[in-house]
């Protein structure tokens, strides 16, 4: 059952509890006399996205002037769908985004602009030695799916002394 406002019939869509010397005190209010009280807040319904953005503009001092936002040529996607999807639109956003995209690229390789493996370099292991190993990888599935054991068992050893031997 829904409460009335203790002032009026419509609906109480404020309720408040107060605790006077030790005494109860419990409030509903509807929006009208809520708000003559004082207890209602304008709550503004902005996303967490767009809060943030303003809040990081505004530390930056950027918040006055709004930067043209780069869009690809080749596909009309901005720089802001990016940040908000995490995908960009085809090859030619790499090219339209570089500058922004560099910083990321750099941070997610480790300061480093080109893929070079799967290891990274804080593993210290060589090309020659991530080659070997990959081929090593593949011969023992090769082995396992021919069911030949002996080699699979070789192959594994080894590719174990090639992994611990830094």
């Amino acid at each position: 059952m829904k409460r009335k406002c203790d002032q009026c019939e419509r609906p109480a869509t404020t309720h408040s509890v107060e605790i006077i010397k030790g005494q109860k005190i419990e409030k509903h209010l509807c929006d009208l006399h809520a708000a003559e009280q004082g207890l209602t807040l304008k709550a503004t319904q902005q996303p967490i996205n767009e809060l943030l953005d303003s809040l990081v503009k505004i530390h930056s001092g950027n918040a006055t002037k709004p930067a043209k936002e780069p869009v690809c040529e080749h596909c009309n996607t901005s720089y802001k769908q990016f940040r908000e999807q995490s995908l960009l639109g085809c090859p030619g956003c790499y090219a339209a985004f570089e500058t922004q995209l560099s910083s990321l690229l750099e941070r997610a390789h480790e300061g480093a602009t080109h893929h070079v493996g799967k290891a990274p370099r804080r593993a210290g292991m060589s090309e020659q030695r991530q080659q070997q190993l990959m081929h090593l990888r593949k011969r023992l599935g090769e082995a396992v799916t021919v069911e030949d054991y002996e080699l699979a068992a070789r192959l594994r050893d080894e590719i174990h002394k090639v992994e611990n031997n830094n």
